[in-house]
């Protein structure tokens, strides 16, 4: 990230926050609190309201892109304050491409700029890249920014920063199901032996908990085909502000949210 390394290991954002939720309590303030109970590992967020959010200024959907990734650099750096070891962004998926081809367009060399620009960030701040989704059809500037990108932050370990591109949950279990078959058609396993846990191995998220929290921004109630097998008991959370308004603080606010809920996984 380009923020400084202040901003990242616990300084407030950049901008200040209105207070009048926590009755008062600073950024820097409601950081410490959230710090001092457990906190979930793994944050997905569906980033939705980018055109809307420049509908509403009579502004052109591109900008309201470009403000969305100065959101998800921000959310970046506030998971890793929090001390998420997983965070999750659905940047664009696999039905996305039925958009008109100027943003398609504008979005892939959109996605390519940042991840030059914000890999330096990555390596200064501990930043583990991993891509969710089917790269192949992806134009070759692209996968090539991001395979760049990915092997160059293998190593680091303050957070995993998981992108869903080119991302649909059925079809990531489609291809799951196509690799255990493979592996019944060699031999490897025996059909009656799959369990829950071969079929977790061969999703894009292996080796990642499940999420604990999912965040949709833009008020819309809707898992829009995003990590299906995992959220099986993840704990959902709403927010009426489109992604481009999203802050810091909304995230140590849902984690907050989080913190308070009783999970019970099925049981009493």
């Amino acid at each position: 990230m380009t923020a400084p390394p202040s901003a990242w290991d616990g300084g407030s954002a950049a901008e200040p926050a209105s207070t009048e939720d926590t009755g008062g309590a600073s950024d820097s303030d409601l950081l410490a609190q959230i710090r001092a109970e457990p906190v979930p590992r793994h944050v997905a967020v569906i980033m939705d309201g980018n055109g809307r959010w420049a509908r509403s200024r009579g502004l052109p959907r591109v900008a309201g892109h470009r403000e969305g990734i100065k959101a998800a650099r921000e959310t970046v750096r506030a998971a890793a304050q929090a001390g998420l070891g997983y965070l999750t962004l659905y940047a664009f998926s696999s039905e996305n491409w039925a958009r008109p081809a100027a943003e398609v367009s504008f979005l892939m060399t959109l996605l390519e700029d940042s991840v030059e620009a914000e890999l330096p960030g990555f390596m200064e701040h501990g930043v583990r890249l991993r891509i969710l989704g089917e790269q192949a059809a992806l134009s070759s500037g692209v996968r090539a920014s991001l395979e760049r990108a990915v092997a160059a932050t293998r190593a680091n370990q303050r957070i995993t920063l998981q992108i869903a591109l080119n991302y649909g949950a059925r079809r990531e279990i489609v291809r799951a199901v196509r690799a255990i078959a493979l592996r019944v058609a060699r031999g490897e396993i025996d059909p009656s032996a799959i369990e829950e846990a071969d079929l977790a191995a061969a999703l894009d998220t292996a080796g990642a908990p499940d999420p604990d929290l999912l965040i949709r921004t833009s008020g819309e109630y809707r898992l829009s085909n995003f990590l299906l097998w995992q959220m099986a008991y993840t704990e959902l959370l709403v927010l009426p502000k489109l992604w481009p308004d999203f802050a810091a603080r909304d995230l140590f606010l849902a984690i907050a949210d989080f913190q308070r809920r009783s999970r019970r996984f099925g049981g009493l």
